[in-house]
C-alpha cells in the first residue's frame, strides 16, 4: 500500500487491521510449545531471526503419550539428554584418564596470563588490553589462592605461590 491510499483511507475513517502472531518456541512458562513438539529431534527446529519463515502448522499432531517416569526423557532440542525434573545434576563420567586436580586449575588460571604477558611483551599494538587481561587472570588466581588458603595441602600451595610470584614479576617487567 502507497502512503496515499493509506492518507486517503484514513481519511475516509477506515481501519488497518494488524495481526500479530506469536512464533516463539517456548511459552512464557518455559514449556515448548506443541507446534515445535513434533521437530524436538530436528537440528533445524528453531528458525533463526534471518531465515523467512512459514506460519507453524494449523493443527499439531498429538503429542506422544506421557512416559512413565521410569524411562529417560527424549533428548532436548541441542542434543543434550534433559534430566528429570528435581533431579540433582550430575557430570557424566568421561571415561578413563586422571580427575582433574588442583593443579590443574592453577595451570587453567595461569595460561592465559602468561599468554597475554607474551604478547604484550613482543609490543603489539594492543599491548595495554593485553596487559589489562593478563592482569585479571593474575587476580584470579589470588582470589583462588585466599579461597582455598588452610584448605589445600602444603604442595599445593607453594605451587600456587610460586605461579603467582612468576606471573606477578612478569607483569611488572612487561610493565616497566
Amino acid at each position: 500500500m502507497s502512503e496515499s491510499s493509506e492518507q486517503q483511507e484514513m481519511e475516509e475513517g477506515g481501519k488497518r487491521e494488524i495481526k500479530v502472531t506469536d512464533r516463539r518456541m517456548f511459552t512464557a512458562e518455559g514449556e515448548l510449545r506443541e507446534e515445535y513438539k513434533q521437530s524436538a529431534g530436528d537440528e533445524a527446529a528453531a528458525p533463526t531471526a534471518s531465515e523467512e519463515t512459514t506460519p507453524p502448522p494449523a493443527a499439531a499432531p498429538e503429542p506422544p503419550a506421557a512416559t512413565p517416569p521410569t524411562e529417560e526423557l527424549p533428548p532436548t532440542p541441542a542434543g543434550a539428554p534433559r534430566a528429570p525434573e528435581g533431579a540433582p545434576f550430575e557430570i557424566p563420567d568421561t571415561g578413563s584418564g586422571p580427575a582433574p586436580t588442583f593443579y590443574d586449575l592453577v595451570g587453567i588460571l595461569a595460561e592465559p596470563a602468561s599468554i597475554y604477558l607474551q604478547q604484550a611483551q613482543q609490543g603489539g599494538e594492543d599491548k595495554a588490553q593485553n596487559l589489562e587481561i593478563a592482569r585479571l587472570h593474575v587476580e584470579l588466581l589470588d582470589v583462588l589462592r585466599e579461597k582455598t588458603a588452610g584448605n589445600v595441602s602444603a604442595e599445593e600451595s607453594a605451587a600456587l605461590e610460586q605461579v603467582l610470584y612468576q606471573l606477578r614479576m612478569g607483569y611488572v617487567q612487561v610493565r616497566g
